[in-house]
């Protein structure tokens, strides 16, 4: 991120992998941005490093933040937050509430099973296969940046719904 100039937009959290990444990011000189939800900022979690970081009323509204600060989404290891919020971008993509690249970081094959479960759900029908071209998927961050820089929505995609019908 920091060879490409790109910043850092997270959950402006102090603890766990994103927190170790914004202080990777920050101790290189890179932009970093929190958008954190007042309960948990208040809860002592939120990273106190950040030179900007937003703290907002609602889980809700920090996820609509972040979409609209992103100029788009990787997923790296983690829990059911990082899922809620993966699967969320792509549903966003999908309603067309947003056309930026969608992307998953499968390190050790952490997210094999979960794309396995977006192929067969393309397979039965449950997934047209124009949304799951959505997501983006390498092993190697430096292959999947240069994928997410060349990404282009998939074609016939249009919009379901409004941003303020959200």
């Amino acid at each position: 991120m920091l060879e490409r100039e790109l910043g850092l937009v997270f959950g402006g959290g102090s603890i766990g992998l994103m927190g170790v990444i914004a202080d990777a990011v920050l101790a290189g000189g890179g932009e970093v941005i929190g958008v954190i939800p007042r309960p948990l900022a208040t809860r002592e979690i939120a990273h106190q490093g950040l030179a900007d970081l937003r703290v907002v009323p609602s889980m809700h509204e920090r996820k609509a933040l972040m979409t609209d600060l992103a100029d788009g989404f990787i997923a790296l290891p983690g829990g059911f937050g990082t899922f809620e919020e993966l699967l969320e971008s792509i549903t966003w993509a999908q309603l067309g509430l947003h056309r930026k690249p969608i992307a998953v970081l499968d390190v050790e094959g952490y997210f094999a099973s979960l794309l396995a479960l977006l192929d067969r759900a393309t397979a039965d029908g449950f997934v047209r296969p124009e949304y799951r071209a959505l997501v983006l998927d390498d092993v190697d961050p430096v292959r999947l940046l240069d994928r997410m820089a060349a990404h282009e929505p998939p074609a016939g995609l249009f919009s379901w719904i409004d941003r303020d019908e959200t």
